[in-house]
């Protein structure tokens, strides 16, 4: 039986883990208030000098400047972004370590790669930051001055025609079977290592139609080297305002493109993960930033974390049963 004395310890014992368990609370509270209190890691899942690259260091910049803190930009390349993504994923989930990912780790890699980190579960949304449309070109010889043109060119030679990709399963190679799809035509598919060999084998014409960014597409439509015949986004691109969407082009539900988006490791504290959607959708809405988007060929969006979870979802079932029914593998 249980004497008063001892009922006195038990609750004194009892009080003294309660008040335990509340000053260890306390660092997570200061820091969500203070944060950020160091600098912070962006996790670049691709090389230096590419969009996604240049994107994300004009946000580690801007963002720099908002907190009064380093944001440095940290190029992690290789496995499709897998690296990255697993660096993160494996990281203290204290909101110093981001990942800057694109539409492809969220919402197609899960369909075609075997992956260490599960987008959904390893991971927070934070926001989106930029959209990027692609547009769809040809070698100035081709004999296509529109998309008109070039289905009834292709429809007339099934099987013969290509088109390039930067590499089987990214965002621009299912652009290419969202096309055919959309379209009925029979391309064949050719991928490259990277978007420069198969840019340089198009202005030759060794191959038909490439999908790829403005930024990398406009110097060479600019020179004539390149026709540019519809943009894939929802509204023409800043950059290219002459050339129309797919859509104004006669080809119905076929857009796509990418998108960059920030995402934190799961666990991080939900004060941090908002504190950091609201600065980097602050940042998208600058102005300026705005302005230098548009020159790379990209529209700044920025998002709740909600929205962006949302649209990873919506992107993931549609590219899912893109490449179900194309049968797209990687080996």
């Amino acid at each position: 039986m249980e004497t008063k004395n001892t009922a006195r310890i038990r609750v004194r014992l009892l009080a003294a883990a309660l008040a335990l368990a509340a000053t260890a609370a306390l660092p997570h509270a200061a820091s969500a208030a203070g944060y950020p209190e160091r600098p912070i890691n962006l996790i670049v899942p691709f090389s230096p000098g590419g969009g996604t690259d240049i994107s994300a260091r004009l946000l580690a910049a801007a963002l720099g400047e908002k907190f009064s803190s380093s944001v440095v930009v940290d190029n992690r390349p290789g496995a499709g972004g897998q690296i990255a993504a697993d660096l993160v994923a494996r990281s203290q989930p204290d909101g110093y370590t981001l990942l800057f990912a694109n539409s492809g780790m969220l919402a197609i890699n899960p369909w075609i790669y075997k992956l260490h980190s599960d987008p959904v579960k390893a991971f927070a949304p934070v926001s989106l930051f930029s959209d990027l449309p692609f547009v769809l070109v040809v070698p100035a010889s081709l004999p296509a001055k529109n998309v008109a043109e070039l289905v009834s060119l292709t429809k007339s030679q099934p099987g013969k025609h290509t088109f390039a990709s930067s590499g089987t399963g990214g965002a621009p190679h299912l652009s290419g079977e969202i096309f055919q799809q959309a379209t009925g035509v029979d391309l064949v598919h050719v991928p490259y290592k990277g978007g420069g060999p198969a840019m340089t084998d198009l202005m030759a014409g060794r191959v038909d139609m490439l999908f790829a960014s403005v930024l990398e597409t406009m110097p060479y439509v600019t020179a004539g080297k390149l026709r540019a015949l519809a943009v894939t986004g929802a509204t023409r691109s800043p950059a290219m305002p002459d050339v129309p969407t797919i859509d104004e082009a006669g080809v119905k539900n076929a857009q796509s493109g990418s998108w960059t988006a920030v995402l934190a490791p799961a666990g991080t504290p939900q004060a941090v993960i908002d504190k950091l959607s609201e600065a980097i959708r602050e940042v998208a809405a600058d102005p300026a930033v705005k302005t230098k988007l548009e020159s790379q060929g990209a529209v700044a969006h920025g998002s709740t974390p909600k929205e962006l979870q949302d649209l990873a979802a919506r992107e993931r079932e549609r590219y899912g049963q893109i490449i179900k029914s194309r049968n797209i593998q990687t080996n």
